[in-house]
């Protein structure tokens, strides 16, 4: 099955669609993406199952359903250049972003993750993705402003330093809450910021600092 990936993934594209998913870009994006490379070789034989898989370290893989509706949302509320993600993770919602949007800067605090994802995205082609290894909590400053920015963790409040990185009109999509998360929009007007829930969602914690 997975020398021959595609029609799996093209079936989890057409589950997504069943479920709400209708930006054909979004849905071309996983029906063109490898997820069974974005996992350890023992959880391959489920990569294109429509949920959350561990990567290690605490950490997961998210479900297939949430990164397409991540991103679709950035796509509706009109973002197609610059776009920040914070949890790089195993770098499958980069390898979908990447994609879509002009350029992608993703963020991941342990160290080996990065470096992991940073491999399979060029082993993909994919080269419009910038990484760094620092604390998602603080974004990335140098690279500032951004017309989206997507957390693939949840945080108790919106960290202040991610919304001050918002372009004017930018958009945050991000998980908010410890026990009872709801995934958040967050828009930028000028120097006042809208919001919007949209559906109950599960993430593992944000943390704050770094790891080698």
């Amino acid at each position: 099955m997975l020398a021959n990936y595609s029609r799996s993934a093209q079936l989890l594209a057409d589950k997504l669609k069943q479920e709400g998913i209708s930006h054909s870009g979004v849905l071309a994006s996983i029906a063109n993406t490898p997820r069974h490379l974005f996992v350890g070789d023992v959880l391959q034989h489920k990569a294109y199952q429509n949920t959350a898989l561990p990567i290690g370290l605490g950490q997961t893989i998210s479900q297939p359903y949430i990164v397409a509706k991540m991103t679709q949302l950035l796509l509706e509320l009109g973002v197609t250049d610059k776009v920040l993600e914070i949890g790089t993770g195993s770098g499958y919602q980069s390898a979908i972003l990447a994609q879509l949007f002009n350029q992608v800067y993703s963020v991941e605090r342990i160290k080996s993750l990065q470096w992991q994802a940073k491999r399979r995205l060029q082993s993909l082609d994919l080269y419009n993705v910038s990484m760094k290894h620092g604390d998602g909590w603080q974004g990335w400053q140098s690279k500032a402003p951004f017309d989206g920015i997507i957390v693939t963790a949840a945080a108790v409040t919106v960290p202040e330093a991610l919304l001050a990185q918002l372009a004017d009109n930018g958009v945050l999509i991000a998980p908010i809450g410890v026990e009872d998360q709801q995934l958040m929009i967050f828009q930028r007007k000028g120097a006042h910021f809208t919001q919007q829930r949209i559906e109950n969602v599960r993430f593992v914690p944000l943390i704050n600092g770094e790891i080698e």
